[in-house]
């Protein structure tokens, strides 16, 4: 017999959610009542492990469960094509949503990153996912033993610059996640990433080629390219994101806010659909399938053993160290991963104050409270029947401490920037 909302609601871990998650019910209680505004949505999202919600949402028929039969998940070619879309919106041949970078739809709602320097106002539903995200190095840096520590590469570095070669970092859209990232490491090793090196962007699926060719000496992106870059022996992985910050937000559901506005029961079943879909993403049984399904050609079109060894926590770095059940792997649902803690949002926007991004003076809270919008999630949990215990009890997870001992208080993101030695000029 299917599970029922009445015993959903007993349920009191995320373990037993993730079971009862596998059995495809059918949801009564949101059927009965007014269904969703529209049928469907267009939603991108780009070749990265970390897209696997919208997909498994597709494959497995839960968007059409929740009402939505008519869903596309749509291949985007770069993250600039999915803001390009996102401005362009679904009614005008683009996207009403996406699998996206976190600090983007702050980005593109602030007119940053937009055409003329518009601003399209963005909501985010959902965290995506936590952690699992790579810095690699190409092969020939391999002897310098860089790793978490990035000041192995600084001497090595100034010497080809003194050369008169170029350092490539390549990253995936300025201001994004993976730039973030990189940026941090780098400075964190004493090495500016605006003066020492120069800094690239580059689509997530051409990350290997562009190495391969030499186009770049090391790169920040999402799996399953660095587990592919190690998988042919072109580079190796200097460290994953988790070990820069454990736990910490990678990608967002990022819809526009006229469409959420406009289908706000829509835009609640489709997140229900996500929601349910990553708890199903996070059975360690279900790596396997999943991998399988990521790697068709239609989503990935890579071999599944690109996707599956990193999804499941076991790390090959490709430079002679391997660890399984690294506890780095990549989380859909627990440890909170699904709700889009404030906090979290407040550090990528003082990050982006650091380099240059936005204003000193941006009033973070308020873009923050403008664009994130947990509330729903809240709205959506408690329909879906999720445990108290995996609905967090505050929209701030609380100070935050990176692997260099830096502290962000959310409370106090300029005493954070005040303890930065690298950052942009003012």
């Amino acid at each position: 017999m299917s599970t029922t909302r009445r015993q959903l609601l007993k349920l009191t871990s995320a373990a037993a959610v993730v079971s009862a998650a596998k059995l495809a019910f059918p949801f009564g209680a949101f059927a009965a009542g007014s269904g969703p505004e529209v049928k469907g949505a267009k939603l991108g999202f780009i070749a990265l492990t970390d897209a696997a919600p919208l997909v498994i949402a597709q494959e497995k028929g839960l968007f059409a469960k929740f009402g939505l039969p008519e869903v596309e998940v749509l291949k985007q070619a770069s993250w600039g094509a999915t803001r390009d879309n996102l401005v362009l919106g679904g009614a005008s041949n683009g996207i009403d949503g996406a699998h996206i970078l976190t600090p983007m739809p702050y980005l593109i709602s602030a007119g940053k990153v937009t055409q003329n320097n518009v601003p399209v106002p963005m909501s985010i539903l959902a965290r995506l996912n936590l952690d699992s995200q790579g810095i690699s190095v190409a092969k020939e840096y391999a002897e310098t033993g860089v790793g978490l520590d990035a000041s192995k590469l600084r001497d090595v570095f100034a010497a080809k610059k003194a050369a008169g070669g170029e350092v490539k970092v390549a990253m995936t859209f300025p201001g994004g996640t993976h730039d973030l990232w990189l940026r941090y490491w780098l400075a964190a090793g004493g090495i500016d990433p605006d003066k020492d090196v120069s800094t690239i962007v580059v689509p997530p699926p051409q990350m290997v080629a562009n190495m391969k060719v030499g186009n770049m000496d090391a790169f920040c992106v999402g799996e399953p390219w660095n587990e592919q870059l190690v998988n042919q022996d072109i580079g190796f992985t200097a460290c994953t994101t988790g070990e820069l910050w454990k736990g910490h937000p990678e990608k967002a559901l990022g819809l526009r806010s006229d469409w959420v506005e406009q289908n706000p029961i829509a835009a609640k079943a489709l997140l229900m659909a996500v929601m349910e879909a990553q708890m199903w993403a996070d059975s360690m049984e279900n790596k396997d399938e999943m991998s399988d399904i990521l790697g068709k050609r239609q989503w990935f079109n890579v071999p599944p053993k690109d996707v599956v060894g990193r999804l499941r926590g076991t790390i090959n770095y490709g430079n002679g160290r391997v660890v399984e059940n690294s506890g780095l792997e990549m989380k859909f649902w627990k440890d909170h991963a699904s709700y889009p803690f404030k906090s979290h949002d407040a550090w990528f926007l003082t990050e982006n104050v650091r380099w240059g991004k936005f204003a000193p003076d941006t009033d973070i809270k308020a873009l923050v409270d403008k664009v994130n919008r947990e509330d729903i999630w809240r709205e959506a949990a408690k329909d879906l029947g999720v445990a108290a215990a995996d609905i967090p009890s505050s929209a701030s997870r609380g100070p935050e401490t990176f692997f260099d001992g830096k502290v962000f208080d959310p409370d106090n993101p300029q005493a954070y920037l005040d303890s930065l030695a690298i950052k942009a000029s003012a």
